[in-house]
């Protein structure tokens, strides 16, 4: 026996609400920061604010990105789309993966580009220092808020948003180390503080982006989460064994298929309702979005 009811329902109000405000909160952020940065680099002649400001304007592509995503993942099943629209969030994930794996290479770029041709700096003032100084508050603020937002949701697409804020919070780092070490005369520490942190970015993109192609590839839940899926569906009444456990990543979701042994003189039944309750029990207690199920005589 089979029991596959495709589900209708999208992932909770509250988690796409949060993820919506959050998104609204990174691109008035971002909006503010990159046009104070860009305004006070001129003034100032620091060339290395200006381009931060470039890289907090390009967060607002990723903050878009989210906020698409966000809006089409919550989106109800329909005949094209039996299982609903979760993955628009890994795909989300993926590119933002990406994102900070091209910003990480460009810093990495830059950075080996200065090593073998150094260049002199040109004097800059004080303000360029103290708005690169609280740049990097403001830029960790928002990666601490958002971070706690998405863990509380469990959104990966959230998570992966939060830390392209901090390769923008790092950046800002790199900047205001390049503005002490040419005020005090070492140009070069702005060199070594680009490596090091381009190599941080790179590594977080990298992790990102195979997380999120994995799950794209239908990549299994945990194994703490699949011990959990067994433990439950052997803990409900009239189960008397089962086997033959698949899952696969559907967004932030999971997909469980399983094969449960009933007394083999059950009824159709009463075999349909232990089914019916261990697949409830089981989506009631993890992200499960649907568990297709199999009846088989003990």
């Amino acid at each position: 026996m089979n029991e596959f009811i495709p589900s209708t329902e999208p992932e909770s109000g509250e988690k796409q609400q949060a993820a919506k405000k959050c998104t609204l909160v990174s691109i008035a952020v971002n909006l503010s920061l990159a046009s104070i940065q860009v305004v006070s680099g001129f003034i100032s002649g620091s060339q290395g604010l200006i381009a931060d400001g470039v890289h907090s304007a390009t967060d607002l592509v990723a903050d878009f990105v989210v906020l698409f995503a966000n809006h089409h993942s919550s989106k109800f099943a329909d005949d094209d789309h039996h299982y609903g629209h979760q993955r628009y969030e890994t795909a989300a994930s993926l590119f933002l993966g990406i994102s900070l794996l091209v910003v990480g290479l460009g810093m990495l770029w830059t950075a080996g580009h200065k090593i073998i041709g150094p260049t002199t700096y040109a004097p800059i003032q004080m303000l360029a220092l103290w708005i690169a100084l609280a740049a990097i508050v403001i830029k960790e603020l928002l990666f601490r808020y958002m971070l706690a937002t998405a863990e509380k949701v469990r959104s990966s697409m959230l998570i992966a948003n939060a830390w392209h804020a901090r390769s923008d919070a790092a950046s800002s780092l790199v900047v205001a180390v390049g503005i002490v070490g040419a005020l005090m005369g070492y140009p070069i520490l702005d060199t070594i503080g680009a490596l090091i942190v381009g190599m941080m970015i790179v590594k977080t993109g990298w992790e990102f982006s195979w997380d999120a192609l994995h799950d794209l590839m239908d990549r299994a839940a945990s194994k703490e989460e699949c011990d959990k899926i067994l433990e439950i569906i052997l803990s409900t009444e009239g189960v008397r064994g089962c086997h033959d456990l698949r899952t696969r990543k559907m967004g932030d979701m999971i997909l469980v298929d399983v094969h449960i042994e009933v007394d083999a003189n059950a009824t159709v039944r009463e075999g349909h309702d232990i089914a019916h309750q261990a697949k409830t029990q089981v989506m009631a207690a993890l992200p499960v979005l649907d568990v297709m199920t199999h009846l088989d005589p003990a």
